[in-house]
C-alpha cells in the first residue's frame, strides 16, 4: 500500500489543532496529530516542506521503517516540532494498518488488558470551598481520581485555574501574544497542604487525589512540599520540579515518599532515561502527540514497566481527539498503564470536526471496536475555524524575574 498523498490542515474550532491525513493509492487514510501549542506553524513547514516530500510513494504499512527513517534519518534529532511532526505520520500509519486489518488499533498492540480506562478529572477552584464545590460535582459524574488546583491568595492568575472561569477554549483566542503570570512559593505554600488537608476531611479517603506544581518548584522546594503532602496520600504530584537536569529528582525522591510523575515536555526516551531506570518517579507522562507517536509509547512503556513505572499520558485539551484515542489504544493494551488525564471532548465545535465512538462511562473511557484509530475528521466542518496565532503564558517572580510556567 503505497502513499499518495498526505494532507495538513490546521482549525481553530476555539483553539488551534494540527492534523495530518495520510491517504494510500487505494484512497485508505489515517489521521494524526501534529499539534504544538503556540508553534503550530512550525511544525506544518516541518511537515509539508521536509517530511511529506519524502514519504510520497512509500508503504504505508512500513511503520518502523518510516518511523526511524524520520527519526535516525535526520541529522537534527529530537525536539518538540521534529517529533511531534513523526507522531503524526506514526498515528496515521497505524490508524491505516488498522483499516485495512478491520481491526482496532489495540488490538495490533496485544489487545486488551483491562476492560475501561481509568481517568482523573480536574477540579479548579478560585479558592479552596470553591475547589472542593468542583471535587464533588466531579464525584457525581462518577470520577475516582481528581486533579485539585486553587487559585493562590495574593496572585493575579494561578496555573490550572480559568480566567474569569472561561473555558479552556475560549481562552486561546484571546492571546495573541503571551500572558504573564507572577509566581510566589511562599503563598503557594500557605495554600496547599490546607487545600489537601480540607479535601480528605470532607472526601476521606476513597478518591484519589492529584496535584500539579507545573515545574515551578526548585528540588529542595519540591521535596519540601511532598513531605508536607504526604499525610494526605496524593496519587501522584505532578511535575513538582524541572527536569531537564534529571539529577534534580533525586533530590526530592531522598525527602518525600509522595509518588511523583512527570513528562508531558519530553520528546524521546532519552528525556526521561535516567528518571526511569533509576526509579525518581512512579509515573512517566508522555503524550504521543509530542513524543513520536505509537510507536514511541509503546517502546517507553515497555522500557518503563521493567523499573515498576507506570504510564499516565498527558491530556490537555491542546492534544486533539485524535491522540486522545491513540492514548486510549495504548493505555488499554499496556500492562504497566496506570492513569489517564481526561479534561473532556472538546467543546461543541470541535465535536463537529473530530467525530470518534469513544464513551465516558463512570470515570472511564470504553472504546468501540472500530477498525483503526476509530476517529474521523470533517475538513469542510474545519475550514470553518481559521487558525488564530497564540500563545502558553509565561510566568515571573513578583521581583519581575523570568520563572517556570
Amino acid at each position: 500500500m503505497k502513499i499518495k498523498e498526505i494532507k495538513v490542515f490546521v482549525t481553530n474550532p476555539g483553539r488551534n489543532f494540527v492534523t495530518v491525513k495520510v491517504i494510500t493509492e487505494d484512497g485508505t487514510y489515517g489521521l494524526g496529530d501534529a499539534t504544538v501549542n503556540g508553534r503550530e506553524l512550525a511544525v506544518v513547514t516541518y511537515l509539508e516542506e521536509h517530511v511529506v516530500p519524502c514519504l510520497i510513494g512509500r508503504d504505508a504499512h512500513s511503520i518502523e521503517d518510516i518511523w526511524q527513517y524520520l527519526y535516525r534519518g535526520v541529522y537534527w534529532r529530537r525536539g518538540a516540532i521534529t517529533m511531534a511532526s513523526v507522531a503524526a505520520i506514526d498515528m496515521a500509519l497505524w490508524d491505516i494498518k488498522g483499516k485495512v486489518a478491520g481491526l482496532p488499533v489495540y488490538q495490533l498492540l496485544g489487545g486488551k488488558c483491562r476492560h475501561g480506562i481509568n481517568l482523573y478529572a480536574h477540579a479548579n477552584g478560585v479558592d479552596i470551598d470553591d475547589t472542593l464545590d468542583k471535587v464533588q460535582e466531579c464525584i457525581d459524574q462518577g470520577f475516582k481520581a481528581i486533579r485539585l488546583q486553587s487559585a493562590i491568595p495574593g496572585l493575579k492568575e494561578t496555573y490550572g485555574v480559568l480566567a474569569d472561569k472561561k473555558d479552556y477554549f475560549e481562552l486561546q483566542g484571546t492571546r495573541p501574544l503571551p500572558p504573564e503570570q507572577e509566581w510566589s512559593t511562599a503563598k503557594y505554600f500557605k495554600l496547599v497542604p490546607e487545600l489537601f488537608k480540607k479535601a480528605r476531611e470532607r472526601f476521606g479517603d476513597d478518591i484519589e487525589f492529584l496535584h500539579d506544581v507545573h515545574s515551578r518548584l526548585t528540588p529542595i522546594e519540591s521535596a519540601r512540599l511532598g513531605k508536607m503532602l504526604e499525610p494526605y496520600n496524593l496519587l501522584f504530584l505532578e511535575d513538582a520540579s524541572m527536569a531537564e537536569n534529571q539529577g534534580n529528582y533525586k533530590i526530592i525522591r531522598h525527602h518525600t515518599s509522595t509518588p511523583l510523575a512527570i513528562g508531558e515536555t519530553y520528546n524521546t526516551v532519552w528525556d526521561c532515561k535516567d528518571l526511569i531506570q533509576n526509579q525518581l518517579i512512579d509515573y512517566i507522562r508522555v503524550a504521543a502527540t509530542h513524543a513520536g507517536g505509537i510507536t514511541a509509547l509503546k517502546k517507553i512503556a515497555s522500557f518503563a514497566d521493567i523499573y515498576n513505572v507506570r504510564t499516565a499520558p498527558h491530556g490537555a485539551p491542546d492534544l486533539s481527539p485524535i491522540c486522545f484515542a491513540a492514548h486510549m489504544h495504548l493505555n488499554i493494551s499496556t500492562t504497566n498503564f496506570g492513569i489517564q488525564e481526561f479534561v473532556g471532548f472538546g467543546n461543541a465545535q470541535s465535536q463537529t470536526i473530530f467525530k470518534h465512538g469513544m464513551r465516558l462511562e463512570n470515570g472511564m473511557i470504553m472504546l468501540e471496536d472500530a477498525p483503526g484509530l476509530g476517529v474521523d475528521f470533517d475538513e469542510k466542518e474545519a475550514e470553518k475555524y481559521e487558525y488564530k496565532r497564540s500563545y502558553l503564558p509565561v510566568s515571573r517572580l513578583e521581583d519581575g524575574t523570568l520563572w517556570h510556567w
